[in-house]
């Protein structure tokens, strides 16, 4: 009896002091409602994401579809539409941030919050899908700079698991979902491997002694796999082959982590060879040394982060920023990744501004690296990453050019129809400290 005493005053003193945080500080905005109507968005320019851009346009869509895009006066108003005067601003297709943790990831110091990373070397049965975090606080900071899709990645082994890719906006990962199980994450063993000396910070780089036996553990794995993927009903069900299945027969993307050009091509033959259909190289820092093999062989590229220092010393010191031109106009599709970057990935807009500036291609078609080659990479270019008919009406209204710092400030987000809040974190603690600090 005396231990209840004591926890029933202090559970209500508890549940009394919840109450009085202001719901505005306490949780993310509620998720979008649903299009109730039609709507037009006039008198802006409009970046449909295939290169063409429309001024003075008008895009109109119902129900979450977009139903017309085109100039002024081409386009028929509904009864009943609401219209919306964009006149002077800009309308962009929304970003797709390919290679991430986001949703996976909350705080990294903290291990509670980290579901990114299995025990284990071969996990293609261990799905993202079911992980995903729409209750993260990062989501909205993501939002608010132009990212509307995450392809959320799972981590670690050799064989990681399969990547789902979601909305940035839903009550829960069902809500969300764009693409389930995309495709299975391979990390190619590299033919050389460095290691740090923290005595010196001194790099030291020399063959990579397990590379042949991480390869023949992948070759006994896909045989395996394949073996059993030809099989009607097999029996005991193996959960970790059955993952793979999708692979041979071209539903799910096979995306291998390499760098070297050394190991894109030997990881590209590898699964070619073991009845792989669609194969995507991740990382791709070399990938401008064998552009004729990746574009003989139709393999697509997601760069990792090109705000960066070159890998070599004896490389151009702007090579990062030309890489997606590289490899653009040797007709390779790419695209650029914060790679599993999952608070960093806000910024990916810049990354494809610089690749315009540096990499001898228009902002148009570096747009195409964060927008319409994503969508085509995961498989969903028939629903997002161009602002076309029957396509979902995702897309953001912004001031100025959504690649520059200062042109981006997005103004409206639309998900599937629904306008999105722009309300997160940061926002909130700006306007706190905004009062304290604010007053001169």
């Amino acid at each position: 009896m005396i231990k209840y005493k004591f926890i029933i005053p202090l559970t209500s003193l508890a549940l009394s002091l919840l109450m009085l945080i202001p719901a505005s500080q306490a949780q993310n905005p509620a998720p979008a409602v649903a299009q109730s109507k039609s709507i037009l968005i006039t008198g802006s320019t409009i970046h449909v994401g295939n290169g063409q851009v429309i001024e003075n346009g008008v895009i109109a869509f119902d129900k979450g579809i977009i139903t017309q895009v085109g100039a002024s006066g081409s386009i028929t108003s509904a009864n009943g539409a609401e219209i919306i005067d964009a006149k002077g601003k800009h309308i962009y297709p929304g970003i797709i941030s390919l290679n991430t943790t986001v949703g996976l990831q909350e705080i990294a110091s903290v291990r509670a919050t980290l579901d990114y990373n299995e025990v284990g070397q071969i996990n293609p049965h261990v799905r993202a899908l079911v992980a995903y975090n729409t209750d993260s606080e990062v989501i909205p900071t993501l939002r608010g700079n132009g990212i509307l899709l995450s392809q959320a990645v799972p981590q670690g082994g050799i064989i990681s698991g399969s990547s789902s890719v979601f909305y940035s906006d839903g009550w829960n990962w069902e809500d969300a979902v764009l693409a389930k199980d995309d495709g299975i994450w391979l990390s190619w063993p590299p033919f050389l491997a460095s290691t740090f000396n923290y005595e010196d910070f001194t790099v030291s780089v020399k063959r990579n002694e397990k590379r042949q036996e991480v390869i023949n553990l992948f070759r006994s794995t896909f045989s395996d796999a394949k073996a059993y993927a030809e099989t009607s009903s097999p029996n005991p069900v193996n959960l970790r082959l059955a993952a793979m299945k999708p692979l041979f027969d071209g539903s799910a993307n096979l995306y291998i982590r390499a760098e070297y050009g050394k190991d894109i091509i030997e990881a590209v033959n590898f699964a070619k060879e073991n009845g792989v259909k669609k194969v995507v190289i991740v990382g791709g820092d070399e990938s401008y040394k064998v552009v004729s093999f990746l574009k003989e062989n139709q393999i697509a590229v997601i760069l990792n982060p090109t705000h960066r220092l070159p890998g070599r010393v004896d490389e151009n010191v702007y090579l990062p920023y030309e890489l997606p031109g590289i490899l653009h106009k040797a007709g390779v599709k790419v695209a650029i990744t914060y790679a599993d970057e999952w608070w960093r990935t806000r910024n990916l807009a810049f990354l494809a501004g610089t690749s315009s500036g540096f990499g001898n291609v228009t902002p148009e078609e570096a747009l195409q690296f964060v927008t319409k080659n994503a969508a085509e990479i995961i498989g969903a270019d028939k629903l997002v990453g161009t602002l076309e008919k029957g396509k979902h009406a995702s897309f953001l209204v912004t001031a100025g050019d959504m690649l520059d710092m200062r042109g981006n400030v997005i103004q409206m987000a639309f998900i599937k129809g629904g306008k999105v809040s722009l309300d997160d974190k940061q926002k909130r603690l700006y306007e706190k400290y905004k009062v304290k600090y604010g007053k001169k």
